[in-house]
């Protein structure tokens, strides 16, 4: 199933299923209007809004199938928020090294897949990271790696946008680290793992993640291969003394090493990968690096 969170006007948008090939989308209204609403009752909704998922992908591959799903349109990536506009929290593995590492991250506002990225620290080093994320439901406290996966709910693209020469002394000072790590920008869907078929395997998803910068391709890493540590184990390493609410989200950490220049305004970037049927599996995230506010601007 695919799910996304379209502009309204609101702080948590509107929930709309999307069809597997990305082209034909549907208001879940009377299932439920918001991504949260399904994850705090994710039984209950899932299989209603798995029910029009289904009926779109008939539609999507059949136009005489158009009566079965009225009021479908087409899909449009730039009407996306953010699947969770805020969150309640999110958590990143830590790139590097061979311990198991987590900090926390910006959750109350990510950005959608074609928003611009705004930022007044050129001179910090701007710089960004293609990586992964899972969404949860309510996880126990003290589970397994493996119990843990049963807690994975969806899966999505990250576009991590970060100040460089702030994060980069984040072991030494945690402001710097908060400071470092700017809003992040999600994928235009999230996905439930079982539209990944046999890539989504133990936790890691066995896909190509395409990353380019201006385009100029910058890497094509296997994302599962890349990952030190599987989801399972990140949400185990959450979950030692606590328990996680539904609406978590658990981050890959950066996928892959490329040497660029420090990032200016106007520099643009793009975030996809392919399904194993070749199709754009969560959508592309299209972005630019918006110009700085102007004094005048900032005040008004």
């Amino acid at each position: 199933m695919k799910l996304a969170t379209y502009k309204d006007g609101s702080r948590d948008g509107q929930l709309v299923v999307v069809s597997r090939d990305l082209s034909t989308a549907h208001y879940a209204t009377g299932i439920a209007n918001r991504m949260q609403q399904v994850l705090d009752d994710w039984n209950f909704m899932s299989p209603q809004l798995q029910d029009l998922y289904d009926a779109l992908n008939r539609v999507a591959e059949n136009s005489s199938s158009v009566g079965l799903v009225r009021n479908a349109f087409a899909f449009d990536p730039r009407q996306c928020m953010a699947a969770l506009p805020r969150a309640y929290q999110r958590v990143d593995a830590a790139a590097g090294g061979n311990s198991l590492v987590m900090h926390a991250c910006v959750s109350d506002r990510l950005l959608g897949a074609t928003d611009d990225v705004p930022c007044n620290g050129e001179a910090a080093g701007l710089d960004f990271e293609a990586s992964l994320a899972v969404i949860t439901g309510d996880i126990a406290s003290g589970v397994s790696p493996t119990q843990a996966l049963d807690g994975i709910r969806l899966l999505a693209l990250v576009n991590d946008v970060c100040l460089r020469n702030l994060a980069s002394i984040g072991a030494d000072s945690a402001s710097a680290s908060v400071q470092g790590r700017l809003a992040s920008s999600f994928s235009p869907v999230v996905v439930t793992p079982d539209e990944c078929g046999s890539a989504w395997a133990k936790g890691r998803l066995h896909l190509t993640l395409h990353s380019s910068c201006n385009g100029r391709k910058l890497g094509m890493p296997d994302a599962g291969a890349q990952m030190k540590f599987h989801f399972g184990q990140l949400i185990a390493q959450l979950c030692q003394y606590r328990k996680l609410q539904a609406g978590a989200i658990i981050g890959s950490g950066a996928l892959g090493q490329s040497q660029t220049d420090f990032m200016q305004s106007g520099d643009s970037m793009r975030i996809e990968m392919n399904g194993i049927d070749g199709r754009s599996l969560f959508g592309a995230i299209e972005q630019q690096i918006a110009a700085p506010a102007t004094a005048a601007s900032a005040r008004s």
